[in-house]
This record gives structure tokens, sequence and C-alpha cells, in this order.
């Protein structure tokens, strides 16, 4: 019912300054000096895939998951909130997660995802262990097993561990097979190992006996136009002494001839001679034995359960019941009676790939899938929800040019999105404050530029769509609606890969691009398309067939290739395109499209997959190029600038890790040479046009950064595996320079701040749980400060237009709300925009509550930093809500009549606690004197406290001890009052004339109130003294 207190949030930095000051070198943007910086986690907070999942025996509420890019996460309250427990730690994809059976604190992870798909990421640090439930981690190693399929702890021992390596998905190499460690990680034995492209993508054990291991070794390998699951060294293999030797059964009795693929095994729990193995084989299915391996019977050739093999093909099984069966795939499937028939169980989402079943009760389990991690209690007749995990794959990041902007991207195996930068006002970004959009989930998004509400969104295939946000029509606009599912892109008249590139011109807002080994163009919002340029690819047919094999073919156009994978027009040069290709081919077109030349640097490594293109706002014919080939296992980081139109090139990664290979760059609109570049690991800043790089993570997690924009001085970056990130007003790196560490004191100018509605309330600025965080307060100064003693004095004053002091807030200040903590370095102070609060009493119960600072009007302001004896003065403007039409003159009209009204309720509160006062000094006159007392006296004195008692009770509802004793007894003058406060603060209105009509009856009353008080202080206490004063008593002070 109230806006509450005034919320000021303070953002400092504590910074460590080694270098020496003299130097001015510029240190590291990742350092102590930039650690302040920090992103906001905007969401949404929908899953993304999950592959690897695990729980508690002990602690039955409590589960772990790994994501796909978003590390490792933990409920402590059965899957309805959860905590990522790797940050600081490692991140990105997580391929294994185990709880040791004997000791729940211990866990082991596993980087690199199982899921081998086409957007795939690689774990870079093997294996990490926790010995206390996540809370800290130590490196364990295998650091080039890159994929870690399964890891199993021993039921007994839990620094006994075995690891299912599957290795390098895009080249052969040796860290494949099973691996044993017996030291808690510290050393690993390789135990299995069949070839250099044979990895084991299962590790099953006999529940409670650890001698008996069985393996499934799938032979794999992904490149840029195809996917090859199955060959030589795929197949089920068995081990009697827990992993020291091993026996191959695929030739076993019943198990199927010719070519294997991947393979997934379980043991029955309560018939331990009983095996289940999923096989993918042209005859292939779910395989059963009864006598531990030696032979076995198909039991079921179901699709449902073997479909899309090398994406699926897990197997799992009751621990109580050996003839229940589950088969994680696009549906959870179960069986009942063995495996011989299969049904599908509602879950929250699908693409389903693993399963933990608490071995000790069949119906608590946890699932992960394409949306995230589920939790039953009741063997999946119900789930917790995937609408609390930040860990959407977002392919692509764009925003639209409403306001406030919203971000757009599209998320693996899910909708599209648009989302608000700023929630609406509940305290963060909620699920309220996004929805679904054009496209579906592999495309670019991309908003009319004069129309934020009309989305265009891709898909794979080629699926174009156009979307009207404020009458829901959604019309499919493809430029070539020829739909290749399940063929190859050698059969296509144009190919469009799985991320096609969508873009508006941005000298004409009604032209719309896509690409797909062409590139074409639309005037009329999708009805015609005009082709633009010839196939600005190799066209090297040799990598255009089908795309899986030798058993299962897999075409959803992720493997198409030789298609144009990133393009854009110039904005600081109309009808200058570029376009790049997924097999290395860079094209320009200075006319528009009328022609082409072929710029592709000399000497570049074959089959660079061009992943983004940026244009530098400050050189004409100036463009970089983001490269990679770590689909042809090469992790190199390539970014690429031309000056000349693409006449020549130069090389410029120099800084970034030779492993972090690059994803997209951005150049800063405002600083010529500032850069941001985005790689599979993390993000990286340079000063100098690229030629260096310096970390710049930040509080960034570790996770792969698929795509930035700026947007109003936002940095906004999308993810693979933490959703979308945003790093609020880029103006402190702009203005910061080398010189600045020299300085004692250094404010920066701040990014002009809006008012908004909300902004001003203590509760819009915590964010709540499983929601986005909104940006901090209205106006954001930043400043940079050293030398600062332990005596040192630091205070942040907020001065109007004229000078005049708002709020001031000081290191020594003793209310935590006026209380800054500033260290030497790199600050930011920030005010939400609100004057001070309305005078309050402590235990009044008022039904209005008490009025909250006044949000400031649009207009200047200054902030003054003071540090001891060293001051600087920046102005601060706030502009209006661009959304609402009230004028300057409405906004000082509303301001001005909200501080009338709170200045006659602080005045109001005042006179109440004069009167309680003046009564508490009366009542401990009398005590004091007792029965000794003289007549008159306590005559004159009950007078006081009755027409003090008479003002009191007119001005405040005494009566009331609790919230709703309002509604029994009215509410007096100081509650009306603070009611209209409300309604004269509802909107960006000046105040109505009813509105002032009873704030006009109101005052008169209340000052009526006051005059009487007044007259009791000057008349009634005055003649009360005089009689004490006869008796020889002391006298009671007024005020």
């Amino acid at each position: 019912m109230r806006r509450p207190l005034l919320l000021l949030t303070l953002f400092l930095s504590v910074t460590v300054f080694a270098q020496k000051r003299k130097a001015a070198a510029e240190p590291d943007a990742d350092s102590a000096l930039f650690s302040r910086l920090k992103f906001r986690l905007a969401g949404p907070f929908r899953g993304g895939r999950v592959a690897a999942v695990a729980g508690s025996t002990r602690q039955k509420n409590t589960f772990y998951f790994g994501a796909v890019g978003g590390g490792v996460w933990k409920t402590s309250d059965g899957g309805s909130n959860w905590k990522n427990v790797s940050d600081k730690y490692f991140g990105g994809s997580i391929g294994a997660v185990a709880v040791a059976p004997s000791d729940d604190n211990v866990l082991y992870a596993g980087e690199g995802e199982n899921t081998l798909r086409g957007n795939e990421s690689e774990g870079l640090n093997g294996i990490w262990r926790s010995d206390d439930a996540g809370r800290t981690w130590k490196n364990c190693g295998l650091k080039d097993a890159r994929h870690i399929s399964r890891i199993l702890v021993h039921p007994r021992d839990p620094n006994t561990a075995w690891a299912a390596v599957i290795g390098h998905s895009f080249g052969p190499n040796d860290t494949r097979g099973v691996y044993q460690t017996t030291d808690g990680g510290k050393t690993w034995k390789r135990q299995l190992f069949v070839n250099s492209s044979t990895g084991a993508a299962e590790l099953a054990m006999e529940p409670g006996n650890p001698s008996v291991l069985y393996a499934g070794m799938w032979r794999v390998q992904r490149t840029p136009w195809s996917m090859e699951s199955g060959g030589t060294g795929s197949g089920l293999w068995r081990s009697t002494d827990g992993g020291a030797t091993w026996t191959n059964l695929s030739a076993r009795k019943g198990l199927p001839k010719g070519v294997w693929g991947i393979v997934g095994v379980a043991v029955a729990a309560t018939n331990p001679d009983k095996i289940y193995a999923l096989v993918e084989n042209e005859k292939g299915g779910l395989f059963v034995s009864n006598d531990a391996g030696e032979t076995w019977t198909l039991t079921s050739s179901d699709n449902n359960i073997r479909q899309r093999a090398w994406y699926y093909s897990k197997v799992f099984v009751d621990p109580k019941n050996e003839n229940t069966v589950y088969a994680p795939n696009v549906n959870f499937m179960r069986s009942r009676d063995g495996g011989k028939t299969f049904q599908s169980i509602p879950v929250g989402h699908g693409d389903c790939h693993d399963v933990w079943i608490d071995p000790e009760d069949g119906a608590r389990m946890i699932l992960g899938d394409d949306g995230g991690a589920e939790v039953s209690f009741d063997g999946g007749g119900n789930w917790s929800t995937l609408r609390n995990q930040p860990t959407a794959q977002i392919y692509r990041v764009s925003t639209d040019n409403s306001f406030p902007y919203r971000i757009l991207g599209a998320q693996q195996d899910n909708s599209t999105i648009r989302l608000r930068s700023r929630g609406r006002g509940r305290g963060g970004i909620t699920d309220s404050d996004w929805e679904p959009t054009a496209g579906a989930e592999s495309g670019y998004v991309v908003a009319d530029p004069l129309n934020p509400d009309i989305v265009y969104g891709g898909n794979y295939g080629g699926y174009l769509s156009r979307l009207d946000h404020r009458t829901g029509e959604n019309r499919a606009v493809s430029p070539w609606p020829d739909n290749p599912i399940g063929a190859g892109a050698d059969v296509q008249k144009y190919r469009f890969q799985w991320n096609f590139p969508i873009f508006f011109s941005p000298h004409n807002p009604k032209r719309l691009y896509c690409a797909a080994n062409v590139l074409f163009a639309t005037e009329d919002e999708g009805a015609t398309w005009k082709q633009l340029s010839p196939d600005l690819t190799t066209n090297d047919k040799s990598k255009q067939g089908p795309s899986g094999g030798p058993i299962t073919k897999d075409n959803t156009s992720v493997e198409y290739y030789c298609t144009i994978f990133t393009a854009l027009e110039s904005p600081y040069e109309k009808d200058l395109l570029w376009t790049g290709s997924d097999d290395g081919v860079i094209s320009v077109s200075r006319d528009g499209g009328a022609t082409w030349a072929n710029v592709t640097p000399a000497g570049l490594p074959k089959w660079m997959l061009w992943n983004c293109v940026e244009a530098d706002p400050f050189q004409k014919g100036a463009a970089y190029f983001v490269g990679t080939r770590y689909k042809l296992d090469d992790f190199t980081p390539y970014i690429y600038k031309t000056e000349d139109y693409g006449k020549s090139w130069k090389l410029l990664t120099s800084g970034i890790p030779p492993l972090h290979f690059t994803r997209c760059l951005r150049a800063d609109p405002k600083v010529p040479g500032l850069l941001y570049a985005g790689t599979e690991y993390g993000l990286y800043l340079s000063r100098n046009g690229g030629q260096t790089w310096r970390p710049f993570q930040l509080n960034l997690p570790e996770t792969p950064v698929t795509d930035m924009t700026i947007k109003d001085n936002d940095l906004i970056v999308a993810t693979q595996g933490r959703s979308f990130y945003v790093l609020d007003d880029l103006g402190p790196l702009q203005q910061w320079t080398p010189a600045t560490a020299r300085k004692r004191l250094q404010v920066f100018t701040p990014a002009p701040a809006y008012r908004l509605a909300g902004s001003g309330n203590a509760s819009f600025t915590t964010t709540p749980r499983n929601a986005g965080a909104n940006p901090p307060g209205a106006i954001v100064v930043p400043f940079w400060v050293s030398g600062l003693a332990d005596s040192s004095s630091v205070r942040a004053v907020v001065l109007d237009k004229d000078h005049k002091e708002i709020r001031s807030f000081s290191s020594h200040a003793t209310e935590d709300a006026r209380k800054i903590d500033i260290a030497d370095g790199f600050n930011r102070f920030a005010w939400n925009a609100l004057y001070p609060e309305s005078e309050r009493i402590e235990g009044m119960i008022l039904w209005n509550g008490v009025p909250g600072g006044i949000l400031a009007p649009p207009g200047q302001y200054y902030v003054r930093i003071v540090v001891d004896r060293d001051s600087a003065e920046v102005p601060a403007t706030i502009l209006p809500d661009p959304n609402y039409k009230a004028t300057v003159a409405d906004y000082a009209a509303q301001f001005a009549f909200l501080k009338m009204v709170q200045d006659k309720f602080n005045e109001t509160q005042k006179a109440l606690k004069d009167i309680r006062a003046l009564r508490s000094r009366i009542d401990a006159f009398l005590e004091l004197q007792g029965k000794s007392v003289p007549k008159e006296v306590k005559e004159a004195a009950d007078t006081v406290q009755k027409r003090l008692q008479r003002i009191e009770e007119t001005l405040y509802q005494t009566k009331a001890r609790s919230g709703q004793d309002v509604l029994n007894y009215p509410i007096r003058l100081n509650d009306k009052l603070s009611g209209l406060f409300d309604v004269a603060n509802s909107g960006n209105f000046a105040p109505s004339r009813q509105v002032q009509e009873v704030y006009r009856e109101l005052a008169v009353q209340i000052d009526a109130e006051l005059a009487r008080l007044r007259l009791v202080q000057d008349v009634d206490v005055k003649r009360l003294n005089e009689i004490i004063r006869e008796k020889a008593l002391p006298v009671i002070g007024v005020r």
C-alpha cells in the first residue's frame, strides 16, 4: 500500500593498484581496477540443455545438474530453487556429475557435454572435485578429455572413481576411454582404450559391486558438414575386476552384427545378471541379457527409443523393479514389462538425456533435458518447474527501439524471446517481462526499426516469420519456403544454415536482409524477395551431402555447409555490404549488392567459419571478421581486420589464449580502438584496435559468449548456457585512461538517467528470486579515488539545479541508508532519484503508510564527490520517460504539490512527536511527585493532558494497535494526508483540481489542530508551570 523507504545503492570497487603511479601503464581490464564493473543477469530464467544429473541419497531435497554451457547447479529444496555452485572455479559445458554414495559431501564434475550436437561446447579443464557439497572445488586433471560422459564413484570409497571419456569430438586424440582414480582425482589411470577415434559414451556399475563395470564405447566424429556416429571401435565392454581388464561383449549371441554406433547400458539392482543395452545399429534397439552379458535378446526396436540415436541412447533401470526401464529420448519413455513396450511420461520439456534415480527410492528422480533439470518425487507423475534456471542457450542477440529497449534472441530447443531490459516494477525482470516472439529455436531475431512490435525471426530449414505483437498475427515470409528437413544440402536450391543471418539495413528501415548461400533483400515485409548476390561460398559439392551415418542420417540443416554465416550492411557507409561464409569466403559489395568481390585473406586456413562481422565506426572501409575452426578441432582464435575494403588483412589475437576460440566482436561506438571480443570461454577487451587483448570477464560466469550488441551505451551479451547478461553504461570504460590512475580523484560523467515509474521504490531495486536484475538506481556516478587512509572522509552530495543540497551520504554516516563504503580504485555511486523520505514515528500504524521520498522530476542535477580536502562535481541529467505524455510543467507541478503534501505531513508528524514528548514529561513529573503533588498542580496538568490527547487523537488514530485496526477505528488526518500523497503520486500528472481541494480541506483541519497545540504550549503549559513554580517544584519543558 505504501512506497517503502529510500534505497540507496552504492557500487564500489575494492581495488589494488599494484603498478607504480608514475608508470601510468594500463592495467589488465579484468584486474581489480575494474572489478566492480558488474554485469547483471537479465534472464530469462528458463532452463537450457542438461545432460548430467545427480542426487544425494541422504539429503532428500538435494540434487545437482550440469548445464551445457552453464556450469554445475544445486537445489536444496527439491527443485524449487537452484544455485550455481561452480562459478569462480569453473563453468561452461558439463557432461557428468556424481555424488559419492558413501559421503554426499564429495562431488565430481566432468567438463564437456555428452550430447554432441552441432552447437556443442567442449570443456578444457577435465574433472573437478568438491569435498563440501559444492562450496569449493579443486581440479583433478584429464584436461584433454574435452567430453566426459559419465563419472561413477565407488559405493564405499569416495576417493575411487571411474570416468567415461569421449575425447575430442572434432578430431582424433588419445585421451579417450575409461579412466580410474584411487586417490580422489590426483592421478588417473586409463583402463580401457580402443582407438583414437573411439571414446566411452556410457559407463555402468553393478549396484553395490564396483568390480563389475560395463562400458559403451562410441566411435564418433563431427566436422562442420557432417556427424558420424558409429564405426570401428564402437561396442559394449565388461570388466569384472574394477576395470583392470575388459572383455568385448559386442559379438555375443543375440547382439546385432555389422556397424555399431552409440551404446547405452544399465544393470538391474535387484538382479545384477540382468543387463539392458540400447544399441545404435541398422537392426538395433533395446537388448536384454539375463546372464551378465553372455547372451542377449532384442526386446524392443521401437523407434521412439532409438530415433536420433547419437543424441540420446541411454537406458536406466528402477532400483527396486528389474522390469521397469527408462529410455530418455525425444519423449521420456518408460517400460514396465522389461523393455517390451514403452509409454511416454509427460515431462516439462522434451529431448531427454539423463536420469538419476535414487537407489533407495525409485519414485525419487531428476531428469535432464533440453529444457533444463526437473525433479520428481512420485515416479514422474509430477515435476518441478524449469522456469527457475537461467541457463538458456542463446544463439544471437539484438535489441529493439522500444523504451526501455527489449533484448531479442532464440533459445536452443525452445522459443525465441523478447525480454525487457528493465522489469516493469516488481523488483526485477520476471516471467511477465518476456514472451516468445517470431521465429523459433535456432534463428536470428530482429525487430522492425520503426515499429518494435513487429518482429522477424528465423529457424532451421530457411524458415522466416513476421509476428505483429499488437494483433498476434504470425506470417511466414521465407524467401524460399521449400522445407529441406531430412535431405542433404546438395539437393537444395538455396542452402540456409541452421542459424542463417537476418538483419535490417541501417540506412533504409524498410529493407530486410537474410542470407542462404546467397544474399536476399525485401522492402515489402517479406511479400517479395530479391536475390542480391551470386553464391558467395566455395560451393564445394563434396561437403553438401546428407549428414549422419554410417547408420543414422540426421539432416536438420545444422551441418548444411557452404552457406553465408554472417553478414551486415555497414551502419557508417551506405550500400557497403559484407558477408562471411562458413567455408571461409569473405565477400564485399560497395554498391548495394550489384557487384561483389571475393576478398578472403590470403593464406587463410581452410574451411574457416566466419561467425561475426563488425564495421569499424571510425574508419571508412574498415571491418573486423571473427572466425573459428573449432569444428575442425582447431581452437585457435581468429580475428582479422581490413582497413581497405578487404584488399589487405591483419590478424589481431595477441593476448587471447590459444584455445579460446573466437565467436564475436563489437566495436565501441564512442571510442576509437575500444573493442570487445567474445570467445568460447570468456570475454576480452582491447583499447588499441585489437593489437593486444586483455581478459574482461569481470563477474560474467565462464560460459560461451555467442554474440554481443551495444544499445544505449549498454553492452548486451548472449551466452550459450547462462541466458542474457548486460553491462550497464560503458561510460566508465570509455572515459577511463591510464592517466586516471595517477589522480587522487576523478569523477566521470554519468549517463543520462530516466524518471521511470518505480525506480525510486526499494522493492523495485531488490531483485526477487528467480528473476533477472534491473539496472541500478537512476543516476549512477562512476569515480576513481586513490590514496585513502583509514581516517579519510568521503562524501557524496546530490544537488538540484540551483546547487541546493538534496541528499548527502558519507563514509562516516551512522544510518545504513546514508552510509557509503569506498575503497581505493574504481567506484560507483548510485542515487535512486529520491528526495528524503517523510517523517516516521516508531510503532505508528498508518493504513496508507508513511509517504516515501519524492521522485526527482526531470531536469538538471549535480553530484559532488568529496574525498578529504579534494572534491569534484559533475552534472547529471534526469530525462522524462518517453512512454508518457507528461510535460515538464506537469512533472514540476506534481513535484511541487507532493512536496507541499509531504511538508504538511512532516509538520503533522513533528507535532505528534511534540505532543507525545510533552505528555511524557508531564507524566514523568506527576510520577516523580507521587501522592504529594499539590491538587492545583494535578488539576492543571490533567487539563493540559486532556487537551493534548484530543489534538493527538484528531491528528492520528491512537486506538490502532495492528495493521487492520483502522477498519474498526477510522483513520485520522495524518493518515488521510498520506493517502492523498499516494493519489497525487500515481502516474505522471499535475495534481487534479479535486486532489488540490482535498488537500486544502485537510490542511485547514490540520492547521487548526496545530494552532490548538501552540495555544496549549504557549498558554496552558505556561499556566501549569506558573502553578508549579508557586509550589517551588521543577517546571516542565514545553519543547
